[in-house]
C-alpha cells in the first residue's frame, strides 16, 4: 500500500433504519445551517417537518467515512425518473470529495437502470455548481429553488 492509498478514506453507503431519523435530522441541519441562515430561512422546525414528511429508510443510505457517519443520501425511485431528494455532508467532512463520490455511485446506479435523475437545489448555494458538474441541467426555477434533471446515460455495449 502506498502513502496515497493509505491516506485516502474508506467511503461506503449503508442502509438507514427507522431509528436513524434524529441523527440524520441533526446532520441535515448542520449541513444546511450556513446557507439557510445567509438567506434568512433557517428554521429547525421546518427542517424537521421537511425531513419527516418523506423519511423512508428504504430509500435512505448513510454515508460513512472510515466507519463514521458523515452524511446521508436519499434517492426515491419514481416511474419516469429517480429523485435525489437529499444529499447532505456534515460541514466537518465537506471539501473532501465525499459528495462527488456519492454522486458518482448514485448516478451509476441510475444509469444501470437507464433512469434520468431529478434534483431540487436551494438558490444561491454551491449546490448549483455541484449538480451542473455532474451533468444536471437546469429545467425550471421557483421562488427559492432550482430544479435540475440529468438524462439517463445507459451503459453502452462497449463499456
Amino acid at each position: 500500500m502506498n502513502a496515497l492509498s493509505a491516506a485516502r478514506p474508506h467511503l461506503q453507503l449503508t442502509p438507514a433504519s427507522e431509528g436513524d431519523f434524529e441523527a440524520l435530522l441533526a446532520l441535515r441541519m448542520a449541513a444546511m445551517r450556513e446557507s439557510l441562515t445567509r438567506l434568512g430561512h433557517f428554521d429547525p422546525q421546518r427542517a424537521r417537518e421537511r425531513l419527516s414528511r418523506g423519511y423512508n429508510p428504504a430509500h435512505t443510505r448513510h454515508i460513512l467515512r472510515d466507519g463514521e457517519l458523515v452524511g446521508f443520501v436519499v434517492v426515491i425511485p419514481r416511474p419516469r425518473d429517480w429523485l435525489l431528494d437529499h444529499l447532505y455532508i456534515h460541514p466537518s467532512a465537506q471539501g473532501e470529495g465525499i459528495g462527488a463520490w456519492v454522486m458518482r455511485q448514485v448516478l451509476a446506479e441510475a444509469d444501470v437502470q437507464a433512469m434520468p435523475m431529478s434534483v431540487t437545489a436551494l438558490k444561491h448555494t454551491d449546490a448549483t455548481r455541484f449538480y451542473q458538474r455532474h451533468g444536471f441541467i437546469l429545467e425550471a426555477e421557483g421562488e427559492w429553488d432550482l430544479y435540475f434533471r440529468r438524462p439517463a446515460h445507459p451503459p453502452s455495449d462497449t463499456d
